[in-house]
């Protein structure tokens, strides 16, 4: 371990890909790379990650973890080595078919090694020993979910018809994943600004950001991943490669993916800061709504 503190991060640069605004690349005293992360908003999740990026190195590729400290006189911090790799957002779509093609089983492979590790019941991480809360969310479904996210938010700007075709959509949605009955570990923000690869050979060289990780649907992560995808032969190669590997993954993976994603999509586009994530995630909630399909795109065609 090194101890490090946060005012020896002179000439911290901000890391590009989040919207925390939290995250630095800093030097150590050796002079070698690492990055920061600065936990002021939630400060008690700073060992809960540490102790997550230990539990699963080994499975999935992730940092090393340098330094954690709990808040005191310093803000809570986690200090991780820094890897190398390009964002899987810049990689992606310019990507010729044999290097998109590894890229796929690369990812898909951390899906399946994610949804092995597997726990009792649902639940939030309330401390380093990785203790699960009571509840996973504050809300027993998807229906009582868009209830809460309606007062005050955008979303209550909507047409009322379309808000009655999303609720009819969060009921149908709520009762096929009342089907799932695998918990496994989930990191709830594994998207393609959070996998880092290797330009070259499509190997996933860091999964970051594991703020937000918890015990949930083997199938969360995956509607993550293809939330924009949706329509795209990637995302049906991930699919397939996911059926055919992961732990009781049944042909309507990437249904019960759309269901999951559901409660992420209703949360951001209930957001009043209107970036280019919570547009898009607005775009997919009103196709969905439109059509009553959970795989419906906003995509033009």
């Amino acid at each position: 371990m090194i101890h490090f503190a946060v005012t020896d991060a002179a000439g911290a640069v901000p890391l590009a890909g989040g919207y925390s605004g939290e995250t630095y690349r800093v030097e150590v005293a050796s002079g070698e790379r690492a990055v920061l992360r600065i936990y002021g908003r939630e400060p008690t999740r700073a060992p809960i990650d540490a102790s997550l990026l230990r539990l699963v190195r080994g499975l999935v590729p992730v940092p090393v973890v340098l330094d954690v400290r709990r808040a005191g006189p310093e803000p809570a911090h986690l200090l991780t080595s820094y890897v190398s790799g390009a964002r899987l957002e810049l990689v992606l779509h310019d990507a010729e078919p044999g290097l998109r093609s590894r890229l796929a089983v690369a990812v898909t492979d951390v899906l399946v090694a994610l949804s092995g590790i597997a726990f009792l019941r649902p639940g939030m991480f309330v401390d380093a020993d990785l203790r699960l809360s009571e509840q996973l969310a504050p809300a027993d479904g998807l229906v009582e979910w868009l209830d809460l996210h309606l007062a005050g938010t955008p979303l209550a700007d909507w047409d009322p018809a379309l808000l009655q075709a999303l609720s009819q959509v969060c009921l149908d949605a709520d009762a096929l994943l009342d089907t799932v009955d695998r918990t496994c570990l989930v990191h709830s923000d594994f998207n393609a600004k959070n996998i880092l690869v290797d330009p070259e050979t499509g190997a996933v060289t860091a999964v970051v950001d594991w703020e937000f990780a918890h015990a949930g649907s083997p199938y969360s992560d995956l509607g993550n991943l293809l939330r924009f995808e949706r329509g795209t032969a990637w995302a049906h190669e991930v699919r397939d490669l996911f059926v055919a590997r992961a732990p009781g993954a049944g042909p309507d993976a990437l249904t019960l993916a759309y269901a999951s994603d559901l409660w992420a999509l209703i949360e951001l586009a209930a957001r009043e800061t209107r970036h280019t994530v919570v547009r898009r995630a607005d775009d997919v909630l009103r196709a969905i709504a439109r059509t009553g399909d959970l795989q419906a795109s906003s995509r033009p065609g």
